[in-house]
């Protein structure tokens, strides 16, 4: 196999060579200039609202340091700890430094700590209330370990390319859906005392092309070319919900936007993060993303990670002695750092020292720091078992019936804990994997991530070797713990007296003819640092239907990071379920078990839509490599010419039926829809909004125009969970046929009814008015459709305007 080395300097020698035989080739960023916006300056902080007594005493400390202190602060710094970064003290005004982590989806890379699920899983439980127990049992854990930052949530990419190796660390692909769930997450976890880093922002919706490349020529990160109007309304919508919940920091990606990069795009950081949404916090780029020095400070970029040797270092000090930052650039963004601190209360004597929990090295001798929670265990499973999806279920083929089952049958590579769980040397060259990738059985080949390389490298759909609990790369979790598959049907199968057989490895396996079940575990694999090659492969599907052809009654799971298709195999007579496991975390197999055997009711709904085809994605299902190769060679650029129109807004608008549509779901029991009632506010007196700019836009944006009720009714034999949703239809041209506005998710019991409502705010039914630069609440009538998912939805109704 050619190593990635040789192929990339192959590739680069290649690509000098084109560019330098056409003349129309771009070689100087000039041309792009001015296609993103400037915004200038950095709006200043003001000591108000519930920033105001940390920003007066962020102020009160600055006012205290040197020019050099100052500087230190805006840049990462060496630490003895396991931190991903560290911002460094100043010990004579007592300040100790913090401590940021990997911890979107809970800490990675260190011990005694929990295995939380990812968000897509989270997304998929569509449940506001367990998220917010998430978010502070994840704070609580990363406080005791000495972190003062957590590296997430994720909220950016939103999914637009459906391959998207890092989809899988948010929660869904729709704005509402995720915003609603990013601000519980916010809420939960600053409510610790730990702040939230929100990322990326904005538009970094693929791996492939994300960094530039080091040798020349340079390559440049892809370009995310997005008009104002979809950056509003579907780009921005969660970021907006993270701000309103206070979140103390917002990570600025790896992309360029418009052709302008992420953590120097002034219309980004300066005009929409820190003005139109009222933002007080502090901007830190991703690990290596800041690309200039003065012009990235100017822009609203406050620290640049990790360490201080990066393009402004000295030479910031430097910039503030001749003139050309202000020093009261500098001091607004040092402020910001020290009000995040400030708010939240991470100057008081109980906040642990920073980084205490995190050894740098977990092989070598460490004091043990045991942040786990005995009393977390319900959200541990709660959080694992709602997220999975059950979408297929013949003849009631699920739940099982212990008494029935006198053998089961189990199958594929997933269904076991990974054969390896320690503190070993990372490998070289897979820097961001959590899985080894790669086995003979599956007919892979091997491969090698390279460190975040943006080159196209050899792949693999699944992850062979063990249970997916979590995507790969920085969002992956600490695996502390895991239950796989295997260990909970042992622990159910002895309870039962029930035999299994089981064969982990073999792509044609024989299967006992006498099994009353067989249970096909394999998984959809993504990561950190590529995009997926496929949403199926044929290893697993073959799998599938050799066991189909042999089981009577064959139950498929998918633990996926992401959409996977199962036409291959959906509509064979002996697939009678089929369930998507998503990423669980720590509880996989106790989850699924309970869900198998009816102990726990199935509740997940889907936070994406899966197609019959891939084609049926159109041109988001893969990333963009290239425009016009031979011009834009060094220029990569991606056009977002669809709009808002991703996912289920895009199988709406070209009438594509898809195979279970975005919100769908199965339960053991059946709920019925009845008694829609729409009551109108008089809050919809103007078409814009007129209130101030509080954290997250003008404050009459989440003014009530419409209160909405439905009774929902359990006419089935189970109690159960229904995520009841309602959809919106804005009048007008070019836009969604509908759009979700609401979600809830009562627990019903065998024949009780629960009256579910919701709030319609004017953001809600309004859209953006580029030339107003203002969200407008337009005349005319609104279809209100409230139902089961986004093609299931009995009650209509009508707001007019």
């Amino acid at each position: 196999m050619v190593s990635v080395t040789v192929r990339a300097l192959l590739g680069l020698a290649a690509l000098a060579q084109s560019i330098s035989a056409d003349d129309s080739a771009i070689t100087s960023d000039t041309v792009f200039y001015g296609l993103s916006d400037p915004v200038y300056p950095t709006p200043e902080l003001e000591a108000s609202g519930t920033w105001a007594d940390a920003i007066s005493k962020a102020q009160a400390l600055v006012s205290q340091l040197t020019l050099d202190e100052k500087v230190n602060l805006t840049a990462g710094a060496t630490t003895e700890t396991g931190c991903s970064g560290f911002i460094p003290a100043i010990d004579r005004l007592g300040f100790p430094g913090m401590c940021l982590a990997d911890a979107g989806n809970g800490l990675r890379n260190t011990d005694y700590v929990s295995s939380w699920p990812s968000g897509i899983h989270v997304g998929a439980s569509w449940n506001k209330d367990l998220t917010r127990q998430r978010a502070v049992a994840m704070g609580n854990e990363a406080r005791k370990k000495g972190v003062n930052v957590i590296l997430g949530p994720v909220i950016g990419p939103v999914g637009r390319v459906v391959l998207g190796g890092r989809n899988w660390e948010g929660f869904s692909v729709d704005p509402y859906l995720s915003g609603g769930l990013v601000y519980e997450t916010v809420s939960g976890i600053q409510s610790t005392g730990v702040i939230t880093s929100t990322k990326h922002f904005l538009g970094q919706e693929q791996e492939t092309h994300r960094l530039a490349t080091t040798s020349a020529p340079i390559v440049e990160s892809i370009s995310s070319s997005i008009d104002d109007k979809t950056v509003h309304e579907l780009y921005m919508w969660p970021f907006s919900e993270a701000v309103r919940a206070g979140t103390g920091n917002i990570m600025c990606s790896y992309a360029r936007i418009n052709n302008s990069y992420s953590c120097q795009n002034s219309k980004m950081l300066n005009g929409l993060l820190k003005e139109e949404l009222g933002f007080q916090g502090w901007v830190v780029s991703d690990w290596g993303a800041q690309r200039s020095g003065v012009a990235s400070a100017l822009a609203g970029l406050d620290v640049a990670m990790p360490d201080g040797d990066g393009l402004w270092a000295g030479n910031l000090s430097l910039s503030v002695t001749n003139g050309s930052v202000a020093e009261s650039q500098l001091d607004n963004m040092v402020t910001r750092v020290l009000a995040s601190w400030y708010q939240m209360n991470q100057d008081e004597e109980d906040f642990p020292v920073p980084g205490v929990g995190l050894p740098a090295d977990l092989s070598a001798p460490h004091e043990v720091v045991d942040a786990r929670d005995p009393n977390a265990k319900p959200t541990l499973f709660d959080g694992a078992a709602e997220g999975h999806v059950l979408v297929k279920n013949t003849n009631g083929a699920l739940p099982l019936n212990s008494s029935e089952m006198k053998l089961i049958s189990l199958f594929g590579y997933s269904a076991k804990a990974p054969n390896m769980n320690n503190q070993a040397p990372v490998r070289e060259g897979d820097y961001f994997s959590a899985w080894s990738l790669g086995v003979e059985s599956a007919n892979l080949t091997e491969i090698n991530l390279g460190f975040l390389g943006n080159l196209s490298i050899a792949k693999s759909v699944i992850a062979p070797n063990g249970t997916l609990v979590s995507g790969g790369g920085s969002g992956a979790t600490a695996q502390n713990q895991i239950s796989s598959p295997y260990d909970a049907l042992v622990a159910q199968a002895y309870e039962d007296g029930t035999a299994l057989f089981w064969d982990f490895e073999s792509g044609s396996a024989l299967v006992n003819p006498t099994s009353d079940a067989c249970i096909v575990i394999g998984n959809a694999w993504a990561t950190e640092g590529y995009d997926r090659p496929a949403l199926r492969d044929d290893f697993t599907d073959g799998l599938i239907l050799n066991i189909a052809d042999q089981c009577a009654n064959t139950i498929v799971v998918f633990h996926n990071a992401g959409t996977r298709l199962v036409d291959t195999f959906v509509d064979h007579p002996n697939v009678t379920a089929i369930i998507f496991a998503h990423l669980p975390g720590q509880d996989s197999g106790r989850a699924l078990v309970s869900l198998l055997y009816g102990q726990t009711n199935p509740s997940g709904r889907l936070p994406y839509t899966v197609a019959r085809n891939e084609s049926d994605y159109g041109a988001m299902l893969k990333p963009d490599e290239t425009l016009a190769p031979a011009k834009y060679a060094l220029f990569p650029q991606s056009n977002f010419t669809e709009g808002v129109f991703v996912d289920y807004r895009h199988f709406d608008a070209q009438n594509i039926t898809p195979r279970y549509e975005f919100g769908y779901g199965l339960s053991y029991t059946t709920f019925d829809y009845a008694d829609l009632l729409i009551s109108q506010t008089d809050a919809a007196t103007q078409s814009y909004p007129i209130g101030e700019t509080v954290e997250g836009g003008q404050a009459d944006l989440w003014d009530v125009i419409a209160e909405v009720s439905v009774n929902v009714t359990n006419s089935g034999a189970r109690d159960g969970k229904e995520v009841v949703q309602l959809y919106v239809g804005i009048p007008g041209t070019d836009v969604p046929v509908r759009q979700l506005r609401g979600f809830e998710k009562p627990t019903i019991c065998v024949g009780e009814t629960a009256t579910v409502e919701f709030a319609i705010t004017r953001k809600d039914l309004s859209v953006w008015d580029v030339v107003a630069q203002k969200w407008n609440l337009q005349e005319g009538d609104y279809s209100i459709s409230v139902g089961r998912s986004s093609r299931d939805l009995p009650l209509t109704g009508t707001i007019s305007i």
